[in-house]
């Protein structure tokens, strides 16, 4: 059963605000954290203080408008977050970004700014929390990762390349508090295709100019995103229920991990056949 306080970066949209949702019906306390203060507000006001009744007690949510791409706003997030609930005990380094276009069409100040939101966003946040959630008797960590850190599409080079380091960052920590014996669990997500506007939202590579290659990559990750942000985040909460290490969203994530166990070298040619045919099938 999960309880106490949850810190969620990336709360203000997408799998972050449906997993703030979850949690509250849960009587978890949140501290809620994104660029977005806007969406922030309304989530909280959507879930209100309310009432934790398994508890007794009212519910606690606090607001933290943070740039994960910088660690001292993460360093503030982490510090006010548990002077705000100091029974945190959930972490989930959630908040992302995308980048569209081949390797030779980004420059190498995009992936930069990835990097440090999709990487370095996890590891400092991590690295900020981690003596807190120590001290508690029991924790866990949750890293956002992709599919995209199981199998590398072309057009994707920076952003698989940032989800792949989540995952071995992830694994070798995860590894590292086993073998310390640590009360602290950690779990890497890898969402396949979530109905979020991530992709609407993306940044396009300097080289990029053709808008038309744009708008057809989103409708094709639209078409394929068939998973909802609330299924995401139940299949989350369970992974954390159960203490999975590694949490598998949607069919087709499962599906490309298969294949690319099974064909490590050569999964792209059959997985972009049948993204082709669900493209024309649309």
């Amino acid at each position: 059963m999960i309880r106490g306080a949850a810190a969620i970066t990336g709360a203000a949209s997408g799998i972050g605000r449906a997993l703030a949702l979850e949690l509250a019906q849960r009587g978890c306390d949140l501290a809620l954290a994104d660029r977005d203060e806007a969406g922030l507000k309304s989530l909280a006001a959507e879930i209100g203080q309310g009432h934790d009744q398994a508890n007794d007690r009212a519910r606690k949510i606090s607001v933290h408008r943070v740039d994960v791409g910088e660690a001292h706003d993460i360093a503030e997030f982490a510090r006010e977050a548990i002077v705000a609930h100091p029974a945190l005990n959930i972490l989930v380094n959630n908040a992302g970004v995308a980048l569209l276009g081949q390797f030779e069409e980004i420059d190498q100040a995009q992936m930069d700014w990835l990097f440090d939101i999709n990487f370095w966003g996890v590891v400092h946040g991590t690295r900020a929390f981690l003596p807190h959630l120590k001290t508690q008797a029991e924790a866990h960590i949750v890293n956002v990762s992709s599919i995209f850190g199981i199998i590398a599409p072309p057009g994707q080079s920076a952003y698989a390349a940032a989800k792949f380091a989540v995952r071995g960052f992830s694994e070798s920590v995860r590894h590292e508090l086993a073998v310390a014996g640590s009360p602290v669990r950690l779990s890497v997500v890898h969402p396949g295709g979530v109905a979020t506007s991530i992709a609407r939202s993306s940044r396009t590579g300097v080289g990029v100019t053709d808008n038309a290659r744009r708008a057809q990559m989103i409708d094709r990750f639209e078409t394929a995103a068939r998973t909802t942000p609330k299924e995401a985040a139940l299949r989350i909460i369970r992974g954390i229920e159960r203490n999975e290490p590694r949490i598998l969203i949607g069919n087709d994530a499962r599906f490309m991990d298969i294949l690319q166990r099974l064909r490590p070298g050569t999964y792209w040619a059959p997985l972009q056949k049948r993204l082709e045919r669900m493209a024309k099938a649309k």
